[in-house]
């Protein structure tokens, strides 16, 4: 019936947050994760070949296992600096936009329809940020594409770099 309110019980006791007190800090080490993706599969996504090649590996290594997927864009943060007359130039953040994109696209593929996924987005170092998701959602393993290139070869590809500090499987995908 529209409108209509039923009134409370009057030995039932409502909890009002007093609007003065300030919140108490979470205990240290909890997770603010959707414990619906505890334990599932994280991947690093860019959008490029070998990083899709490791979301169809990753994407049938959660449906197997009856587990989440947590796919992972670490946005460049390009450091530009602002000169503003005589003041010293300040470093800012540009923000990645592609990750907005990216989480387009995944939102229309049809292959991620069979499991349950979230895209994430960080900024940073990408091995850090990959097993810093994976600690946060306690992942199973980490999957990552193989880095092709000149860079991957001077400065160390993502995936040895992953598989020598994480603390959980990283699976390369070629």
């Amino acid at each position: 019936m529209a409108g209509h309110e039923i009134p409370e019980p009057a030995d039932r006791k409502q909890n009002v947050a007093d609007p003065t007190s300030v919140p108490e800090p979470a205990e240290r080490g909890s997770h603010a994760c959707d414990p619906a993706f505890k334990h599932g599969v994280v991947v690093g996504f860019d959008g490029s070949t070998s990083s899709e090649r490791a979301l169809a590996y990753a994407i049938g290594m959660a449906r197997r296992s009856g587990s989440a997927l947590i796919i992972v864009h670490v946005a460049n943060r390009l450091p530009t600096t602002v000169w503003a007359g005589c003041e010293p130039p300040v470093f800012v953040d540009v923000p990645d936009h592609r990750t907005a994109v990216l989480g387009l696209e995944l939102a229309c593929a049809d292959h991620l329809a069979e499991v349950s996924w979230m895209l994430v987005e960080r900024g940073g170092d990408i091995c850090h940020e990959l097993e810093d998701v994976g600690r946060e959602y306690e992942a199973d393993a980490i999957v990552v594409g193989s880095t092709h290139g000149l860079a991957g070869r001077i400065f160390g590809s993502v995936a040895g770099r992953l598989a020598r500090r994480a603390q959980r499987p990283v699976v390369v995908i070629p």
